[in-house]
């Protein structure tokens, strides 16, 4: 009994990880999006400031 508590533990571990690993490029795709942003909103800061002081 004990042993097929094992086996259930480890298959739903393995099929977590599974999905994690399936998830995974979105999420990075979508952090990459987000900082691709943010880049740009600091760039239009930037010359905003520049423009001001010229």
């Amino acid at each position: 009994m004990n042993l097929s508590h094992e086996n259930l533990a480890r298959a739903q571990v393995s099929a977590r990880l599974g999905e994690a690993q399936q998830c995974r490029p979105g999420r990075q795709l979508s952090r990459a999006i987000r900082s691709g942003r943010r880049a740009e909103q600091l760039a239009q800061q930037a010359r905003l400031a520049l423009a001001r002081t010229l």
